[in-house]
């Protein structure tokens, strides 16, 4: 008996040992996740309307264009799309100049049409994002002809000042020296008025007056008037520009631009990332969270647009007191910092800076590729088959992923001629230097099939030319090639609905100039198998070793794996067996590898053992 008992002992301590050795593997080293909102998870797609799918053969994008195309975007794996904006408008700067807030551009359809697209969606479980521009609104909004015209309740609706005295004997000068973004002075003389009115974008985007209560609550309440038409959150346009300094002082030149038009020549400290703007955001975030406790549902995501320091930009997240703001302050770390000559250590440089803004387990990282107003994201980086590379990077990482539309197809810029040009960034400049400024290239329309107008349109015209390369560079192609960017695209997307791709960052790795990676797994370690991201991001062949692969992550996962995703540039397939003792990674290759963990296998040794102990004992 008292053997009996002593060899029950024995194996009850053995299992014991074995299950915390096991056990006590973690995520040590960059974070651990806690995702359980829809949004934490999702794959965000951007839609540029314009652009998109034109269904009246126009040669403009609309909202029945996009309501068509909904299927597609489900196809591809996103869970939310957001929309540059559809207000009604002039145009002056393509719907970034609101005439309406509360009404939709009529040649993008009407709030009907505004209404089955939301119906459409919500039946596919899309959520839909508004982008809201709270800057600025048209010259041609009531609110400015009301304050212009100095109508009562409307008087500081926007941005007035006198001026400063000087030589011309009708009005005065400019209060100021402040720049608008695009070129020449951030204010324009009203005769109506006999004032000036600040602009910090195109002379027909009035900046409204946020130091005006009436003008917070009216704002406030164009984003209840949407939230009651069902959208799942808002897209805030450019959110730092908000306040500006109450003393109107001059801003002192930055050294960077010799042009004293161009908006780069000064430096920005009294128009741009002022204190007021955050408590802004925060007041919209607490907008979305009552009308959740009100109406019930989801949480209504807030995203921001803000291209400022990083130190700026963590505070969008939550101030001091964690009083909450932004859902996604949007994460432009990638599109500002990676080009064509990065290395290696700088996408881990990057990522990690990003990383290390994120507040705690509480909150999620973001990562943007590219968007409306950037070159896309293959032209930035070198060529096509950067397509795939940066796709893997971007939604191998922890938090939400957003996409511009065409990038998961590999599209590139297309350089419109400065007779096409359409820009106002651009046109404001000269046939000589519009291509620095344009946004344009970025703009062109979608790419659906190879037919004329590359699907876009039955129109014979579009409002911007479109790329001569979308005979081979479209959906319908994509789809039936056995590789392809779209198809690569798909397959990560697939991915992230791993719960391996929600609970945690083992590390990201650069190995020399050329490869970088990134290991993603769960906690404890033993619970899943190990994903592995591997990209080469030069032109030649490179040897990488488990050596070098795993410094830092040694005995965490085996040297044998299987490719679940391979680029396009990339002579491997799906289920292809890699040994890393020695791999070599073929030009602009991008592998995402699968292996079950080291830990992993001896968990699944020690559920054998515990099985056979079982039987011994009884």
């Amino acid at each position: 008996m008292t053997t009996e008992v002593g060899k029950r002992c024995s194996l009850v301590f053995l299992l014991a040992l074995l299950s915390v050795q096991l056990g006590g593997v973690a995520c040590e080293d960059l974070r651990k996740l806690k995702v359980s909102d829809w949004w934490e998870k999702s794959g965000f797609y951007q839609i540029y309307p314009r652009s998109f799918k034109d269904s009246n053969g126009d040669g403009i994008g609309d909202l029945k264009g996009i309501t068509q195309k909904l299927p597609y975007l489900k196809s591809i794996g996103v869970k939310a799309f957001w929309l540059s904006p559809i207000y009604k408008s002039p145009m002056a700067d393509f719907g970034y100049d609101i005439s309406d807030f509360r009404d939709i551009q009529p040649e993008y359809g009407t709030l009907e049409d505004f209404k089955v697209l939301k119906a459409e969606a919500s039946k596919l479980g899309l959520k839909l994002v508004m982008d809201f521009v709270p800057n600025h609104s048209s010259d041609e909004h009531e609110w400015f002809v009301k304050s212009e015209n100095r109508e009562a309740g409307y008087e500081d609706y926007y941005v007035w000042h006198d001026g400063k005295p000087g030589n011309n004997p009708n009005r005065n000068d400019p209060p100021n020296n402040w720049l608008e973004a695009f070129k020449g002075s951030a204010w324009k003389w009203s005769e109506k008025r006999k004032q000036y009115y600040l602009h910090q974008f195109h002379f027909k985007q009035p900046d409204l007056n946020y130091r005006n209560s009436k003008v917070v609550e009216e704002m406030k309440s164009v984003l209840r008037f949407w939230l009651d038409l069902g959208v799942d959150g808002f897209r805030i346009d450019a959110v730092n520009w908000l306040f500006e300094d109450l003393q109107f002082r001059d801003e002192p030149t930055s050294g960077v631009s010799t042009d004293p038009l161009m908006p780069d020549y000064l430096n920005h400290i009294y128009t741009r990332d002022m204190p007021e703007t955050t408590d802004m955001v925060y007041q919209w975030r607490e907008v979305m969270d009552e009308y959740k406790k009100q109406h019930g549902g989801d949480t209504r995501v807030i995203m921001t647009e803000s291209w400022s320091s990083l130190s700026v930009v963590a505070t969008y997240y939550q101030d001091a007191n964690k009083r909450q703001g932004s859902n996604m302050p949007f994460n432009f770390q990638l599109i500002l910092n990676l080009n064509k000559n990065s290395k290696a250590s700088d996408f881990k440089r990057v990522i990690e800076s990003w990383l290390n803004i994120v507040p705690d387990e509480q909150h999620v990282a973001n990562w943007v590729l590219g968007n409306h107003d950037q070159r896309r994201v293959a032209s930035r980086m070198g060529g096509e088959h950067m397509a795939d590379l940066m796709a893997m990077v971007g939604l191998s990482l922890p938090g939400v992923s957003v996409t511009y539309q065409g990038e998961e197809i590999g599209m590139t810029d297309y350089e419109v001629s400065w007779q096409d040009s359409k820009d106002p960034a651009a046109c404001q400049t000269s046939p000589t230097e519009y291509q620095k400024y344009s946004r344009d290239p970025a703009r062109t329309p979608f790419q659906w099939d190879r037919t004329t107008k590359a699907g876009f349109t039955s129109g014979s015209t579009t409002w911007l030319p479109i790329n001569p390369n979308y005979v081979t560079v479209n959906v319908e192609t994509e789809e039936k090639t056995s590789n392809s960017h779209l198809k690569v695209f798909k397959r990560l997307m697939e991915l992230r609905d791993e719960s391996i791709f929600h609970d945690c960052l083992y590390g990201i790795f650069a190995v020399e100039d050329n490869i970088f990676g990134i290991v993603r797994t769960t906690t404890p370690l033993y619970e899943e198998p190990v994903y592995l991201t591997l990209i080469n991001i030069a032109n030649k062949a490179v040897n990488v070793t488990h050596e070098n692969i795993y410094k830092g992550f040694t005995n965490k996962f085996t040297a044998d794996m299987k490719v679940s995703v391979a680029s396009v540039s990339s002579k491997r397939s799906e289920g292809d067996s890699v040994n890393l003792k020695n791999l070599e990674l073929q030009p602009y290759e991008g592998l995402v590898l699968r292996a079950a963990g080291t830990v992993w296998v001896l968990s699944k040794l020690l559920l054998l053992l515990m099985i056979f102990a079982m039987l011994f004992l009884q």
